[in-house]
């Protein structure tokens, strides 16, 4: 251990003396113990670290106190005098050497990398550089001008807190449902939460929220970014923010914008509400990357603390970022201490906060080494032997820009990931497209050929076909083209190839018959999402069909494009509403939906059953001829519930289910097919006809007109008298329906 001499400073102005002591370099970050507040901050690099005290507002800088104590890397002391609520931010001295990676400048106030709350919001100005904006050396030129005036502040939390009677839901992952939501764009037009709350957190812990997810039917709420993060300063020159959040500042801290009170635990009153109504709270993290940017970027936090061993450089230019996000940086989690932050975040959400889960960004960037991604990599086996980390649920985006960073089914077992290849394929197939029957097959019996590996389920496809990014589902059966003229970059941002598809007219029309087509493909598309196998995710708002108007890359509209307005929701849209809790239900009265095991489609000759048949609209099997038809737009999936549920070799005793998917413009006659124990089918969904309240019954061999562009499901009945489970699904259905739900309404 090497230790620095103390150098305590009088308070400005209050010719008093701060009282302070060694501290411990554990636990990283703010620490209040009862009795005063430890400071530790890691820098490998640093010749000295003050601590920066400033007055309640954020506003005047009160004391420097130099760390007395360096240990194992890491500068640390102890105030006895500080309290919660004490406001402080950091100068750090050493080399300014870009060309060897390092950026030190004790002129910028820099953010704790474990600050547990940021006071006030980021202001741009050339302070907020170390170097000189405008000179000739770019970035190897020096800025001595302070910049606290313009930085958020840290602020020392208490983090006690009277959980009551909550528990956690923990919803198997095979039950999950997930409804991504934003913070603000959720609550912002909602008039059942208080005018005053609605934007933040204390806005979403309104019961009436909890409840209105529930009657719907999500077990899961995935929230976009709540870390800190800053809104990008050409964004800010444009009038417009940072609206999805991903551009992360403090990993540790919720965002300040979403506080409605000055306290953190707003956020964990409102975990408390979802826990209380069996909703789980899954975060969308970005640790891949920080607001800090490249080599032009402000200094921020990590870049001034050390940013030699916090970023990935290259190996033979320092002076330059690595850059796998296409945001400027990458964070270097090959480095134990970066790895540590990540890890110490994590584990403060899950336990200190009590969050369910984590849906990380750019997640391959995480698993990437020196040498490329690497499923063995040590942030991933960091989270497969944690205790904490290893019982939440774990959801990667399986790609970034880097080299071979598109890694769809290359993480490891326990991890689930977003499937992008649902998404394209289940759009293309329901827009008409040739030869999407054998793929589209693939994708809603669980993706078995990228999944089934490993011990992996099929709960580990993340089935979505819309998500904040890129047309939701109205606009997707609704324009052709991106229309994102709003986010000022001449329509040049954002993906063009959308697989969508306007039925006719670009954007709102008044033509009914295209109308209606457009509801039937919501439903068709809806209804696929939520009945393949896998863990479905549905987007906020999809449900009854928000528009973003053409936009697909809404990230800097913090407005009515993207706020939820419950206010104006259509009547086609409450039916919508209804149709999607009605798919919900079926999904969950039927176990064979949710099944624990791969749809293989091989015959057990043991149990003399298959646990799915495709069949064409003759009630024949598919045969390879017809899978290579790309002509062909009609078929069925018979999923039997005899089939072997578990690992044990046995039948299953589920119901027995027929879908049948029909993307052709036209009729199809579809023969209802003979199953063995079978009496007759009984036709639970027909998208053709959502506000069905009867469940007609249809003899083996019958032909059914299956309406053009339209999907149908059936279920078995099996004996003279339909069996007790099949009439209480039924049952659970047809409350569904009888039970309708306002928008934001809790049901009651």
């Amino acid at each position: 251990m090497t230790s620095k001499p103390s150098a305590s400073r009088p308070f400005i102005g209050s010719g008093q003396r701060s009282i302070l002591q060694e501290g411990r370099n554990f636990p990283l970050g703010a620490t209040w113990d009862g009795l005063g507040v430890n400071f530790a901050i890691f820098s490998a690099n640093a010749t000295k670290v003050e601590l920066c005290i400033f007055d309640n507002e954020g506003r005047r800088e009160l004391e420097r106190i130099e760390l007395p104590e360096y240990t194992d890397e890491v500068w640390h002391g102890y105030l006895p005098e500080a309290r919660p609520g004490t406001v402080y931010g950091y100068r750090v001295h050493g080399p300014y050497e870009p060309d060897a990676g390092h950026r030190f400048n004790p002129n910028k106030l820099l953010i704790d990398p474990y600050a547990k709350q940021l006071v006030g919001g980021l202001k741009w100005g050339p302070e907020l550089f170390a170097y000189r904006i405008g000179h000739k050396d770019k970035d190897l030129s020096f800025d001595a001008r302070d910049s606290a005036r313009l930085m958020p502040k840290c602020r020392v939390i208490d983090p006690a807190f009277t959980w009551g009677s909550e528990r956690r839901p923990r919803v198997p992952w095979e039950h999950t449902i997930v409804y991504e939501a934003h913070v603000k764009g959720f609550t912002k037009l909602n008039p059942h939460v208080p005018e005053s709350e609605r934007g933040t957190f204390a806005g979403l812990a309104h019961a009436r929220v909890a409840n209105y997810l529930r009657s719907l039917g999500a077990t899961s709420i995935e929230l976009l970014p709540i870390h800190a993060f800053v809104d990008d300063s050409y964004l800010v020159d444009k009038g417009l923010v940072n609206y999805w959040g991903y551009n992360s500042i403090a990993f540790f801290a919720p965002a300040p914008r979403y506080l409605h009170s000055p306290f953190v635990n707003e956020f964990k009153e409102m975990v408390n509400q979802f826990h209380s109504a069996g909703i789980e709270v899954i975060l969308d993290v970005v640790y891949n990357h920080t607001a800090e940017g490249n080599e032009l970027g402000p200094t921020l936090s990590l870049k001034g603390i050390d940013n030699a061993n916090y970023y990935r450089l290259l190996p033979d230019q320092k002076r330059y970022y690595i850059n796998d996000t296409g945001t400027g940086n990458t964070v270097n989690m090959s480095h134990s201490r970066v790895l540590q932050m990540v890890a110490d975040s994590l584990r403060y959400w899950a336990q200190e906060m009590r969050v369910d889960g984590f849906r990380f960004d750019l997640a391959t960037i995480l698993a990437r080494e020196p040498e490329g991604f690497d499923e063995n990599g040590t942030f991933l086996h960091s989270c497969r032997q944690d205790p904490v980390l290893s019982s939440v649920k774990m959801i990667a985006e399986p790609w970034d820009i880097g080299p071979g960073g598109y890694q769809v089914g290359g993480f490891p077992p326990g991890w689930a990931e977003w499937n992008d290849k649902f998404r394209d394929t289940v759009r293309a197939y329901w827009k008409g497209d040739e030869g999407m029957i054998a793929e589209f097959a693939k994708r809603i019996s669980g993706s078995g050929d990228i999944y089934n590996k490993r011990g992996r389920r099929p709960w580990a496809s993340v089935n979505f076909v819309t998500a904040h990014d890129g047309f939701n589902l109205n606009d997707l059966v609704s324009y052709n083209d991106k229309h994102n003229e709003a986010n000022g970059e001449d329509n040049r941002d954002g993906h063009s190839n959308n697989h969508s598809w306007n039925h006719g007219v670009e954007g709102p029309t008044e033509d009914e018959a295209i109308i209606e087509l457009r509801e039937r493909q919501k439903r068709n598309i809806m209804a696929t999402l939520l009945l393949s196998q896998g863990t479905p995710m549905i987007l906020g708002g999809d449900e009854f069909g928000h528009t973003q108007n053409g936009n697909n890359n809404a990230y800097a509209q913090d407005n009515e494009i993207t706020w939820l307005n419950w206010d104006a929701i259509t009547p086609n849209g409450r039916k919508l509403l209804e149709f999607t809790r009605k798919i919900i239900a079926v999904r969950r009265a039927y176990p064979i939906l949710q099944r624990g095991r791969f749809l293989v489609g091989d015959y057990n000759e043991e149990l003399e059953v298959k646990d799915v048949t495709w069949l064409r609209p003759d009630a024949e099997e598919m045969v390879e001829e017809n899978w290579l038809d790309g002509n062909a737009r009609c078929f069925g999936m018979l999923l039997d519930g005899r089939a072997q549920p578990t690992g044990i070799k046995r039948r299953g005793a589920a119901a027995t289910l027929l879908i049948v998917f029909n993307a052709y413009h036209d009729v199809v006659e579809f023969t209802l097919p003979e199953v063995p124990d079978g009496r007759n089918w009984v036709r639970l969904i027909d998208t053709n006809q959502p506000e069905s309240t009867e469940t007609p019954n249809f003899k083996f061999g019958e032909k059914y007109g299956v309406t053009g562009r339209s999907l149908l499901v059936f279920v078995l009945s099996q004996a003279d008298l339909q069996p007790r489970n099949l009439r209480e699904a039924i049952g659970r259905i047809l409350d569904i329906r009888e039970r309708p739900v306002a928008p934001g309404y809790d049901g009651e």
